[in-house]
């Protein structure tokens, strides 16, 4: 830490006023010391005996003079005193200082540092304190990431529910008001109303199961699973849906079973959204692969895979966020609630996996790791 030129002198003028006073005070000590040998021939004896008696060094020197230990002794006293003063007030400007910046971080600028760097107990205090804003600061912006989080819930959720609500008020309004010509028209309107009362019915039951798997203490029904078997079930309820659109479901895995513990249908869930999505959104491709390995006895990899459209490299960092839909597939043939894939992670994650997705010309895959035993937490080694 610098001191500013007005601290430097106000260091120096300590220590020349403590070495001043130091020394009228050695002085005074030692003038009342004569004063009161001349006036007391005792202790002139007991002094002279002393002398004569103490010898120093291999070459017996004695000692002719008590004034000049006692000088000797008073100037190292002395020197331990103005150093004590200056360090003691040296850590006083330093508290100063540290204290003005504190108050300066208080004041709102919370992207500022105490910048010293100082030896002792005092800089465990500033690293401290510097932890200790950044700390503050993260929590801060982690706040007004779920605020803000919250508040974006709040308005996709008001979108997507107000624009299949206005056409059901709209056409059960024409029902009510009798504005039909025909009860083939009548039952147009209402089949349409129909429709977009199961839309809404969709998201909020999407929205249900988002937000519970959000909720760390939401319970699973745990079993042991053959994750073969749930895959080829999933396949054979698909394969009707495929054929009709002109896709193959193949099935990629070991002979041998590959047991888990997990809530089956949640996982259940999160293959059918793929597989879904697969259908919907695998424009041009034929085929949809289903593939599962147990690469170690921690964890067992699944990927869902179709040669379909590219999705593009700008929305892949963003497919599992709520309510996003790559461009272009937000048609309403296509379009659903946007929570499929945001449900899909939360999911994985609260069997202790993770899902990540990659997609090229050729193919793309949502990959899922799972550990076998219910507990274990695998770590994200995916880069992104």
């Amino acid at each position: 830490m610098k001191l500013t030129a007005r601290e430097k002198s106000a260091l120096i003028m300590e220590g020349i006023v403590t070495v001043v006073l130091l020394l009228l005070l050695n002085l005074s000590v030692i003038v009342l010391l004569n004063e009161m040998i001349q006036t007391n021939p005792g202790l002139q004896d007991g002094i002279f005996i002393i002398k004569r008696s103490v010898f120093i060094g291999p070459d017996h020197y004695q000692l002719w003079s008590w004034e000049n230990i006692f000088i000797v002794l008073m100037l190292v006293f002395d020197a331990g005193v103005v150093y004590w003063r200056l360090i003691r007030r040296y850590r006083q400007m330093q508290l100063r200082h540290i204290i003005g910046e504190l108050h300066y971080i208080a004041n709102g600028h919370f992207d500022h540092r105490i910048p010293f760097t100082i030896k002792g107990d005092t800089q465990r205090v500033i690293t401290s304190v510097n932890a200790l804003v950044d700390s503050v600061i993260a929590s801060m912006d982690e706040e007004r990431k779920i605020e803000k989080s919250k508040d974006e819930l709040i308005t996709n959720v008001s979108h997507d529910l107000r624009t299949p609500l206005t056409s059901i008020i709209g056409y059960l309004g024409l029902v009510e008001d009798r504005q039909y010509h025909s009860e083939d028209e009548l039952l147009k309107y209402t089949n349409t109303a129909f429709n977009k009362a199961k839309q809404m019915k969709s998201l909020v039951d999407d929205l249900f199961v988002y937000t519970k798997m959000r909720q760390t203490d939401t319970p699973l029904s745990l079993a042991t699973l053959d994750i073969g078997q749930m895959l080829e079930q999933l396949a054979a309820s698909f394969e009707l849906e495929a054929g009709e659109k002109g896709m193959a479901i193949n099935i990629d895995m070991p002979d041998k079973p590959m047991r888990i513990e997990a809530d089956g249908e949640k996982l259940g869930r999160v293959f059918n959204n793929l597989i879904t999505n697969a259908l919907k959104y695998g424009e041009g491709g034929k085929h949809i692969n289903l593939r599962a390995k147990q690469p170690d006895d921690k964890e067992v990899v699944i990927s869902v895979e179709n040669d379909g459209k590219k999705i593009p490299e700008a929305s892949l960092s963003q497919v599992f966020e709520r309510f996003y839909r790559v461009e272009g597939s937000r048609s309403k043939a296509t379009g659903g609630t946007g929570l499929g894939l945001a449900i899909a992670q939360s999911i994985v994650k609260r069997h202790g996996g993770y899902i990540y997705v990659t997609s090229t010309d050729d193919w793309t895959r949502f990959v899922i790791h799972l550990p076998i035993k219910n507990g274990i937490q695998l770590k994200d080694t995916h880069e992104k």
